[in-house]
């Protein structure tokens, strides 16, 4: 369990942790958005040997086969906090050690209270945009740190 604790009115909230960190939890969000993986249908014609009616030449058969799976990439929400580690992360790539830099995550949703829902495994995850909304003295709103995370694949995990 974490040694902090995390008041909230919401029905859920994320954690995200990152393999090789040191830190217990690299962000927790209150957000997430784009969260999917697609895989598109090829079709294929192939001529068979069946003739069919007055054709002298073989059936024409369509068949739909699955095509390659694309991940999108994940947007994570969250107020504004003191912590440095995702902008550190999304510094480094951008220094151009992007190659060290991509991290199997994993992605952890809790219920209110504070007990594990699912939990998704990321492969090959690296920051593509990291975003704070604009500034205004006289809001009331709070700032919104907002990471983009593109990733080659994930998978849902045990628990």
């Amino acid at each position: 369990m974490p040694k902090f604790e995390i008041l909230t009115p919401h029905r859920f909230y994320l954690e995200l942790h990152l393999d090789g960190s040191s830190d217990l939890v690299d962000g927790t969000f209150l957000e997430c958005r784009g969260f999917q993986q697609t895989q598109a249908p090829i079709e294929i014609c192939e001529v068979t040997i069946n003739k069919w009616g007055k054709a002298k030449k073989g059936q024409a058969i369509r068949t739909k086969i699955p095509g390659n799976v694309k991940s999108g990439n994940l947007t994570l929400r969250r107020g504004m906090t003191s912590s440095v580690a995702l902008w550190n992360w999304f510094q480094a790539v951008q220094d151009g050690n992007w190659a060290k830099q991509r991290k199997n995550a994993s992605l952890t949703i809790y219920g209110q209270n504070a007990k594990p829902q699912a939990r998704f495994d990321l492969a090959g995850a690296w920051p593509s945009s990291y975003k704070i909304t604009d500034v205004n003295a006289r809001s009331t709103e709070i700032e919104i740190e907002e990471v983009e995370i593109a990733f080659e694949e994930f998978k849902r995990s045990k628990l």
